[in-house]
């Protein structure tokens, strides 16, 4: 019997719900699994999707305010499921009659509550699980204990849904799922750095392309010789345009400019370092590449400790100011670029491979054994 499975994530706040959502789908290697996306905001209407792509704009030209709505909104969690609730209630029902699934998941925070509100209101009885896109700071609508499962990609994450009072039992830490294609196919290709060699740097920022770009490519270019940069200002097209009006006459072929682009796990194979801020999905697909950090910075709320995350586990360093990235990346380079090898082993030892693969058959699973404890209960 094909098990079907409906999948709530978001094509607007950043890219990492999407990333996550795709590391799960590639994974399905059989006829037994129908998998069904789609954008929570896309259910709430014209308001909800609005609200949704706001994002953007917002995490771009005003991180106080994006801090000051995430405070606010974490005060009353359950006035937000409430809200969205309301706003998605008719066009949801609609969806699970069309699609009928076995089994809900849910990647983004703004849907747990308020589709567990329908689904308690309407005694539909589906499995419901949650899996956390963020590291540290967990948003409290992450954690509603009424959910079948919660899957956190860290135990730091665990630590704070316990906190919220959900219990130990139902928490999973399979680790942060990443699309395959950012794993080479030799873990250990990426060869340890040797003093003397030229410098290959990657500058990202997310999806969304915020952060001091050009002052960190001109810090660089600047003061190592032997450098050459790459940029991914995201879908940010003023700040792609800006970039390359500032640095390619100066600087010509030694800085290449890109959008968003599909094959970033390319540019990171080739660049011996990627200085980028801190968010979860960019700095796990560094990882999963092998690719050593430099985080410059993070949003404010929900990747706010990313960064110290990060040096606590020895996946890369943090410099917060682009005036500081050069004597960062003396310190990465000094004794035959010893600190930067052992980020590179550090990765290496740190990253589960399996873990999309992981959350996708422990799902699986829960969908198993929820249909034999009905069958038993229906014999």
């Amino acid at each position: 019997m094909v098990k079907k499975l409906l999948i709530i994530s978001s094509d607007h706040t950043g890219h990492g719900h999407k990333s996550i959502t795709e590391s799960l789908c590639e994974r399905v290697k059989t006829n037994e699994v129908s998998i069904h996306v789609v954008d929570g905001f896309s259910l709430g209407k014209q308001l909800l999707l609005m609200i949704g792509k706001s994002y953007g704009p917002i995490t771009r030209n005003s991180e106080n305010l994006w801090k000051m709505l995430w405070k606010l909104s974490a005060l009353k969690p359950s006035l937000v499921d409430s809200l969205i609730e309301t706003l998605i209630r008719d066009n949801f029902l609609t969806l699970l009659a069309e699609i009928e699934p076995d089994l809900i998941l849910s990647v983004h925070p703004n849907f747990n509550g308020s589709i567990l509100n329908i689904l308690e209101k309407q005694n539909i009885n589906i499995p419901f699980i949650t899996l956390i896109a963020d590291l540290v700071n967990i948003y409290p609508l992450w954690a509603d204990k009424r959910a079948s499962y919660i899957i956190s990609p860290t135990f730091e994450a665990k630590k704070k849904c316990i906190e919220y009072g959900l219990p130990d039992e139902k928490i999973k830490v399979p680790g942060f799922p990443v699309r395959s294609r950012f794993f080479q196919k030799d873990y250990h290709q990426r060869k340890l750095y040797k003093r003397g060699q030229s410098l290959k740097c990657l500058i990202m920022s997310g999806g969304e392309g915020v952060g001091n770009m050009k002052k960190i490519a001109e810090t660089l270019l600047g003061h190592f010789d032997d450098c050459t940069v790459k940029i991914v200002a995201g879908k940010n097209e003023k700040l792609k345009t800006k970039l390359e009006r500032s640095l390619k006459t100066p600087y010509g072929k030694r800085v290449e400019i890109y959008g968003f682009i599909q094959n970033i796990q390319d540019l990171m194979f080739t660049s011996d370092i990627a200085i980028t801020r801190g968010s979860p999905n960019v700095m796990f697909e560094a990882i999963a590449s092998n690719t050593p950090l430099i985080i410059t910075g993070a949003l404010p709320g929900q990747e706010e400790d990313n960064p110290a995350f990060a040096e606590n586990f020895n996946l890369g360093v943090v410099c917060k100011n682009p005036k500081e990235i050069k004597h960062t990346l003396n310190k990465l380079l000094e004794n035959d670029g010893e600190k930067l090898n052992q980020i590179i082993n550090c990765q290496r030892n740190f990253i589960n491979a399996n873990a999309a693969e992981d959350i996708l058959q422990f799902i699986l699973k829960v969908g198993e054994s929820y249909y034999e404890e009905a069958k038993v209960k229906l014999s």
